[in-house]
């Protein structure tokens, strides 16, 4: 599945990512700059944090109480925006997503 990511600076990435890995390692994997992903996707830190348009955010699985307690510490956080890339599996319905890092994290 494609999925677009956005860097900060607006360097653009479409990356091939395998249908039920997370949008987070396709970033990981790829060097995409600002996905750091320092708790390896355990959802343990904010570190992978990104924004979703509007138009994906009913296509994307629910938010998990302890993804919306990490989302606290992510600097630059917007309510119906911000997500954990390591919290979205890659689905076919997820094909074309995409998403932006935010400034805080470049």
């Amino acid at each position: 599945m494609k999925i677009v990511y956005i860097e900060h600076a607006g360097k653009t990435h479409e990356i091939e990512v395998a249908e039920g890995q997370s949008v987070m390692e396709g970033a990981r994997d790829n060097g995409v700059e600002g996905i750091v992903a320092e708790c390896d996707g355990c959802c343990s830190c904010s570190t992978c944090h990104v924004y979703v348009g509007p138009d994906w955010w009913d296509r994307l699985v629910p938010m998990e109480p302890v993804e919306e307690d990490m989302l606290d510490f992510a600097p630059g956080m917007e309510p119906g925006r911000s997500r954990l890339s390591c919290q979205l599996t890659v689905t076919e319905d997820l094909d074309g997503l995409t998403v932006q890092v935010p400034a805080e994290q470049a």
